[in-house]
């Protein structure tokens, strides 16, 4: 399933297709800014595996969401994401959802 979105700022009509793994970065953004971690994956600055709260021995871990590399530049190109740190390289400086990309996930939930 591909989704797409006609989004318009300053009068510039800027169309974007996102896939699954796309949209799934731009909801992880949302949550809070991106990280490089080991192994090319960007993830939240202090993400650890949780627990639910119902899960009272704690038997079954919420695993750590990430995104790859290759998604959060194609994100950044795209205008849906923007580095924090403008001075650093783009490739490890880390990111943030921009309003363009919180306007595309309200189009699109």
């Amino acid at each position: 399933m591909i989704a797409t979105a006609k989004i318009s700022p300053n009068t510039a009509a800027l169309r974007v297709t996102l896939t699954p793994p796309q949209i799934r970065g731009l909801k992880l953004a949302r949550d809070g800014d991106l990280y490089l971690q080991e192994s090319k994956k960007w993830t939240h600055l202090d993400a650890t595996i949780t627990f639910a709260k119902a899960d009272r021995f704690q038997e079954r871990p919420i695993k750590i969401k990430f995104v790859t590399t290759a998604t959060v530049g194609k994100l950044r190109t795209s205008g849906l994401l923007k580095t924090l740190d403008t001075g650093a390289d783009p490739d490890i400086s880390p990111h943030g959802i921009t309003m363009a990309g919180k306007m595309w996930l309200l189009k699109h939930k």
